[in-house]
């Protein structure tokens, strides 16, 4: 009878255990969120495969392009990604800072140092650097899939603080 009981006290004790969730790991997630982010850059800097980049927003995802209308949705995003591949000339890679987490670990934040080519209204090609701020959520597949993405110019010379 005491055997039952042991192993009956050990078998609910590794159930539990065997069931909790892994504690979060900050900078193991922390680096899997910087490839993902990484390889997004990669994938939207070749200009090529219009369905991968946009795969990596959510579908519920809104972006804030400078001077222009907000963008929601993982359709209306195509669109937005389509028209801006088939500009010539078109060009765009960023690096994306440490990401950080909410308490709940469901969301993050990432800043990141943007360069983008575009025609400028004279149709001369005209690069920029501009500065980004995203927003992060784990879907439930486990993926961390971008729900806002904003940009902007980097301020000029003559508005920075000496």
């Amino acid at each position: 009878m005491l055997s039952l009981r042991y192993f009956s006290i050990v078998g609910v004790t590794l159930t539990l255990f065997g069931c909790s969730p892994r504690p979060f790991d900050v900078r193991a997630e922390g680096d899997k969120l910087l490839q993902r982010d990484a390889e997004w850059a990669e994938n939207a800097a070749a200009g090529r495969d219009i369905d991968k980049t946009v795969s990596y927003w959510s579908e519920d995802a809104t972006i804030v392009p400078q001077g222009q209308p907000i963008v929601h949705g993982r359709a209306a995003i195509r669109k937005y990604v389509s028209e801006s591949f088939h500009t010539p000339g078109f060009h765009i890679h960023w690096k994306s800072d440490r990401p950080t987490f909410s308490p709940d670990r469901r969301f993050a934040y990432m800043l990141s140092s943007t360069t983008i080519t575009a025609p400028s209204q004279n149709g001369t090609l005209q690069t920029f650097p501009s500065r980004a701020l995203t927003v992060w959520r784990r879907e439930p597949d486990g993926l961390w899939r971008c729900v806002a993405d904003i940009w902007n110019d980097e301020p000029s010379p003559s508005t920075v603080e000496k």
